[in-house]
């Protein structure tokens, strides 16, 4: 009765627009006033939101924010976006192509996916709109192109992840480089499928010369060069993340000072957002812990592992069960909420059923991303509708296919696990 009390609490709150942490935590502390009383409840205070944010490894998330902050406030979205039309332009729905590619270079340092979809739509679309594109698809693309953020690493969520979940943050980040870089194909091939199919949706695309592709790198080639900074040393061990974080905001301050794109005021709106970002994460985290504490108390979490171990089903199925559930919530919620939320309840199930816990957040990313353009609160796709006066329905319309497509994937990476665990398994020390 406690519980329930307690969830229908959190959701009011939750949709009466209250911050993400402090609906949490207001529940959480209801929760322990009501199981254990004022002395647990104000113990639990006194000692969990330091202990939940003092640990090393969460001083990659601010870092990881600046670093994409300071890239973002050099204004690289408009030059990748170029850059990528002229090396994939001749292909069919080249223009889709390379907004497909801009995408997932944009996510290697941006890390939230309604930051994305909001950037490429002011960027991408007009540009496809000129070339008559098909709104539907146009529109329908960048809002599924922009979930790309949350899986290709050094993604915030993957750390705050790794973080509830107590695995390696390292580990964590290089799980999600090959699941982002499979998304992406699924999505361009998604793309050229519905040209294939239907001409009209986009036109044929342009050929250009050599001699222009290779002035586009001295605007490719600084993003490279720092993703492969950033993501390969934490491969082969040669940094923690927070190292490799730190590297990442020294060579994202370079690029933008050496292109002249970085002033004393960008740098300092930089280390305002970062610091606004960092703050309702480290709330949310600390509100995390408390409603972990609160769930034990109620021993809800002993009683479910019990109760799935019981039931004669294949773990493959029970997956499918908690997968569905996933994508409900990503439909309604954002990612750090869902991911504060379950994972706490949902992980030990999991091991329980034998899977490795580093999958699994590799999977309940892609799933509640895949939540973000699903009606009938998709949020995705009502910034993508804010930023270009587009209908909502239109644009749920054209993700339809990508979902689809999505979906399939997903299965492969349930029904093979090998996919998501074989390049995190190679790291080096």
């Amino acid at each position: 009765m406690v519980l329930t009390g307690v969830l229908i609490l959190m959701l009011v709150l939750l949709l009466a627009r209250v911050p993400v942490g402090v609906a949490i935590g207001l529940s959480a502390v209801v929760g322990l006033l009501a199981v254990g009383g004022p002395a647990a409840a104000l113990g639990f205070l006194e000692t969990t939101p330091y202990s939940a944010v003092s640990a090393y490894t969460l001083a990659a998330i601010p870092l990881f924010i600046l670093m994409a902050q300071l890239v973002l406030k050099s204004g690289v979205t408009t030059e990748l976006f170029a850059a990528a039309r002229v090396w994939v332009g001749r292909v069919p729905a080249g223009l889709g192509v390379a907004t497909t590619t801009t995408g997932a270079t944009f996510a290697a340092v941006s890390g939230s996916s309604t930051a994305a979809a909001a950037a490429l739509a002011s960027t991408t679309i007009p540009e496809m709109e000129r070339e008559r594109y098909d709104g539907r698809l146009a529109n329908g693309l960048v809002a599924v192109v922009g979930t790309l953020a949350a899986m290709v690493p050094p993604s915030i969520i993957l750390v705050f992840y790794a973080i509830l979940a107590e695995v390696s943050v390292g580990q964590m980040l290089i799980a999600g480089l090959v699941p982002g870089l499979l998304v992406t194909l699924t999505i361009i091939i998604t793309t050229l499928v519905l040209v294939r199919r239907k001409p009209e949706l986009a036109p044929a695309g342009r050929r250009y010369p050599m001699a222009e592709k290779l002035r586009t790198i001295p605007v490719l080639g600084p993003v490279a060069l720092l993703f492969v900074v950033v993501v390969g040393s934490i491969y082969f061990g040669l940094t923690t993340p927070t190292e490799s974080a730190g590297l990442g905001v020294a060579g994202a301050l370079v690029i933008g000072l050496v292109r002249r794109r970085l002033d004393l005021r960008r740098i300092v709106d930089a280390l305002r957002e970062t610091l606004t970002a960092t703050a309702m994460i480290l709330l949310i985290i600390s509100s995390a812990y408390l409603f972990g504490y609160f769930m034990t108390l109620t021993g809800i979490t002993g009683t479910m592992v019990d109760a799935i171990s019981g039931i004669a089903a294949p773990p493959l199925l029970i997956f499918a069960l908690i997968a569905l559930v996933y994508l409900v919530l990503g439909a309604f919620l954002d990612q750090l909420a869902i991911l504060a939320l379950t994972v706490p309840v949902v992980l030990p199930l999991i091991e329980t059923l034998g899977y490795d816990p580093i999958w699994f957040g590799v999977m309940v990313i892609l799933l509640a991303e895949i939540g973000l353009v699903t009606p009938p609160m998709g949020m995705n796709v009502f910034v993508v509708s804010s930023s270009t006066g587009r209908p909502a329905e239109e644009i749920f319309v054209g993700v339809l296919p990508y979902v689809v497509a999505l979906l399939v994937l997903v299965a492969v990476l349930a029904a093979v696990p090998g996919v998501v665990m074989w390049l995190p398994e190679t790291m080096g020390g």
